[in-house]
């Protein structure tokens, strides 16, 4: 198994735009913009929920996608945390998978189709905010195996 070391990049809406949308604190009654997620829910109802993960390791070993639906997740903890993107529209490798640091007061807003791993991060357990369709992880759910397909693992430096 080769285990590719990956250190992180500091995510900016510059960075993150090939892939969604990084949503920052603004003032409130500050009109919608470009700074805004642009949602697309309309394939289903929509749920909102706050999941609850243990502490794994930083290592991306498999990555998933959503075709019908524009996922947003942010940490309701407030922390730090790093996922895998990569592009909808360009062939998966391991090598094109990009590892972003999430800092903890912003949210992410994925493009439909969007390869993600993740999140991950170094406490114990930490919660996130999810916003996604009710039935995504039973009927838009993609997943590869890196370890499979590409006989390889991200290791995310923190």
């Amino acid at each position: 198994m080769n285990t590719i070391p990956v250190t992180p990049l500091a995510a900016t809406p510059e960075s993150i735009a090939p892939y969604g949308t990084l949503v920052q604190p603004g003032e409130d009654g500050t009109p919608f913009g470009p700074q805004d997620a642009v949602l697309d829910l309309t394939q289903g109802t929509p749920r909102f929920y706050i999941m609850r993960l243990p502490h794994r390791p930083l290592l991306i070993r498999g990555i998933t996608r959503h075709r019908r639906v524009t996922q947003c997740l942010a940490s309701a903890d407030g922390a730090d945390w790093f996922i895998g993107l990569a592009p909808a529209d360009a062939p998966l490798t391991a090598e094109g998978i990009t590892c972003f640091r999430i800092p903890g007061g912003m949210a992410l807003a994925l493009h439909a189709g969007t390869w993600h791993a993740g999140p991950f991060f170094a406490a114990p357990v930490q919660d996130f905010f999810n916003l996604e369709l009710s039935d995504t992880n039973e009927t838009d759910h993609d997943t590869v195996r890196l370890d499979t397909a590409f006989g390889a693992v991200l290791a995310i430096a923190a």
